[in-house]
């Protein structure tokens, strides 16, 4: 492909140059948020490993009837991160916190906001419970 046929392309199709050229930004503007937040994004099977050797909690964010459809093992339900919420975590603040919603886009700034509160460390569960099931790890229903 020569410089020609990409500048008719993108006379051709300037909508879909812009779409392209935002979803770009958009994704590296993710990233470059996780990075300088300082909250490290981590898979099903580090989070198990913290789970059963560092006494990590998983914090569920999502709403009530998706909870109770299906939720990790012991997890704490807080579907809103207010004031309240975070009082609840008070007894697990010296504690590792793995925060997860369905697909890990809303738990990763609700763990800024944690951090923000001074809680350390916190991790976002990438992928959230969908990389959780995708990994065949249990669900709890009850």
């Amino acid at each position: 492909m020569d410089i020609n046929q990409l500048s008719e392309f993108t006379g051709n199709h300037a909508l879909l140059v812009m779409a392209l050229i935002g979803i770009i930004i958009m994704l590296l503007a993710g990233e470059i948020q996780q990075r300088i937040g300082g909250v490290k994004a981590i898979g099903p099977v580090d989070a198990t490993r913290m789970l059963n050797h560092e006494n990590a909690i998983m914090i569920d964010m999502r709403n009530d009837k998706d909870y109770k459809a299906g939720h990790i093992v012991n997890a704490v339900h807080l579907p809103e991160c207010d004031e309240s919420s975070v009082e609840r975590l008070e007894k697990f603040r010296k504690r590792p916190l793995i925060v997860y919603c369905r697909s890990g886009q809303r738990s990763a700034g609700i763990c800024n906001r944690l951090r923000k509160q001074g809680f350390e460390p916190v991790y976002n569960l990438k992928g959230g419970v969908l990389a959780w099931q995708n990994a065949n790890l249990p669900l709890s229903r009850s």
